[in-house]
């Protein structure tokens, strides 16, 4: 099992960056594919990006394709999503997510175990 704990998240201006970052505890988090979702009030959950097992192979949703970046360190167990010309459209609370059925589990929510509590990320215009 795996707790994940997200950070980062915070108030922005409309074309600013902001970088979210998931902690994973446990020692076998390279066992465990990732992915980043958002939800805003009032609308479904949303994927936002993946990343495989070791890292080498990540996708992200075509809104996000440019602007964002997620990249893993698993000698600390950290998954990071670099979010840059942020949008106010990107307003949403951003939850990590991590199974182990999967070497790469995409956009496929069910393909997640464990989820965190998400941190909010709000763009002004």
């Amino acid at each position: 099992q795996v707790q994940l704990v997200e950070s980062g998240g915070g108030l922005v201006q409309a074309g600013g960056s902001l970088r979210l970052s998931c902690a994973a505890s446990g020692r076998t988090f390279n066992n465990y594919a990732v992915g980043w979702f958002r939800q805003a009030p009032g609308k479904e959950r949303e994927f936002v990006a993946a990343i495989s097992r070791g890292g080498g192979s990540t996708g992200y949703a075509d809104s996000m394709k440019g602007r964002f970046t997620i990249s893993r360190d698993n000698a600390k167990n950290t998954v990071d999503l670099q979010m840059n010309s942020l949008k106010p459209e990107d307003t949403a609370v951003y939850h990590c997510a991590a199974g182990t059925k999967f070497l790469y589990s995409g956009s496929y929510d069910s393909r997640y175990d464990y989820w965190g509590q998400g941190t909010q990320v709000t763009v002004s215009s």
